[in-house]
């Protein structure tokens, strides 16, 4: 213990005061009192370890030497060598030689530091605010037998100069983390009401396309068939040659009324599934674009797409369906690849070509792309749109996370 005048010490504690004021975060706080502190207690690493909300996590603030402690973002207290000071069970620590003591080589506990920096003299004391705990001061020592119960008492000072600069700076941190997770999840509600608004705004495109499918083709189509059902009624030649034709444009409408269906509605996705439905879609529309193109669908999930929600399962085919209509007909590619892959929790599906790619790939996007963003957006999974491998043609990619909940989405 240094033997210093009382008048010395009040100096030094003046010091600290004078030297905390104006540290606007916890490092600095640390640092700018380390000298001063020495003055009073001797010690090669001097660090305060500060419990975060809630209490079951905490993370330290050091000077004097760089530690695996100071690296700790976020360390569970139940792990910390100091857990009884900080869980109010002792109102001290005090140890000659921290390498041997049993009170910091708990099974579980993180004493690496203790080790690996010779810290054998420790003193911790805790930093209260009306009488619950918010942190410990702590000092150490690489020299055994360095401190005594004077050297406590003089913590306990330090501590109690230290503590409202804390945990004021706590409470402005936790307000500024509140602050922060505040506004991310009003710009969350304000995309998602956007998404909302544009999948909306293209949901009514659809159906007037469908509308306007139905009135130009198939209605028209079947006007002129009455017609000329009605004609050969008023002249009497309902004969089979006479209706043969009228039989084949029927079917020739059926089957496009047929297709219109199966555009608004992806019965095989209901009935056969995610990884069947892509399969179906992909091969077909490589067929109808006369192109000699290869194609595969490659399922990894092993059973993984049997636990979407079916309104999850429609978000990401119409995602799927987008990005193979684009890369068919607009990327030119001899090849296209769909791959659905579940690992680390996360369910994956990449729609890839060789094509040409992205024709301005840092520029807008168009209404379809955009589309398949909302669309992933309102089944919180992460859409992203670039280069294929070796910087060839273009990669769609959504990662949805694997948990089990209610899912809704507007498709």
């Amino acid at each position: 213990m240094l033997q210093l005048a009382p008048a010395a010490l009040f100096e030094h504690y003046l010091g600290i005061s004078r030297l905390l004021a104006g540290q606007l975060d916890f490092r600095s706080a640390i640092r700018s009192v380390a000298a001063e502190v020495a003055h009073i207690i001797p010690h090669d690493h001097l660090d305060v370890c500060v419990l975060l909300e809630g209490g079951n996590y905490h993370t330290a603030y050091e000077t004097g030497m760089e530690t695996a402690w100071g690296m700790l973002a976020g360390a569970p207290v139940v792990n910390s060598p100091i857990r009884s000071l900080l869980w109010g069970e002792v109102d001290y620590i005090l140890a000659d030689d921290a390498m041997t003591d049993p009170r910091f080589h708990f099974e579980g506990a993180f004493k690496r530091p203790i080790n690996e920096q010779s810290l054998r003299s420790r003193l911790h004391v805790p930093m209260n605010v009306q009488g619950t705990i918010i942190a410990a001061f702590s000092c150490s020592s690489q020299s055994p037998g360095v401190y005594a119960m004077e050297d406590v008492d003089r913590a306990r000072i330090i501590a109690d100069l230290l503590t409202p600069y804390f945990f004021a700076l706590r409470a402005a941190e936790q307000a500024q983390r509140s602050a922060i997770v505040e506004a991310e999840a009003r710009a969350r509600e304000e995309g998602l009401r956007q998404g909302a608004l544009k999948l909306t705004e293209a949901l009514e495109q659809e159906r007037q396309r469908i509308g306007m499918d139905l009135h130009d083709q198939t209605l028209a189509d079947l006007t002129r068939l009455v017609r000329r059902i009605d004609r050969l009624s008023r002249n009497g030649d309902l004969t089979g040659e006479a209706l043969e034709p009228v039989s084949r444009s029927l079917q020739h409408c059926m089957q496009d009324l047929r297709q219109i269906i199966e555009q608004a509605k992806p019965s095989v996705l209901q009935l056969f599934g995610l990884a069947q439905a892509v399969e179906n879609h992909l091969d077909r529309s490589v067929r109808d674009s006369g192109i000699p193109i290869e194609w595969a669908v490659v399922d990894e999930t092993d059973g993984v797409l049997e636990t979407l929600e079916p309104a999850v399962n429609v978000a990401l085919f119409r995602i799927a369906q987008e990005a193979i209509n684009n890369a068919v007909r607009h990327s030119q590619p001899l090849s296209v690849t769909v791959r659905l892959k579940a690992e680390d929790g996360q369910f994956a599906i990449d729609i890839s070509d060789d094509g040409k790619g992205l024709a301005n790939p840092r520029g807008r996007f168009g209404g379809g792309i955009d589309n398949m963003k909302t669309r992933a957006r309102l089944i919180s999974a992460r859409f992203t749109i670039g280069p294929g491998q070796a910087n060839r043609g273009t990669t769609v990619t959504v990662h949805l996370p694997l948990v089990p909940s209610g899912v809704g989405v507007a498709v």
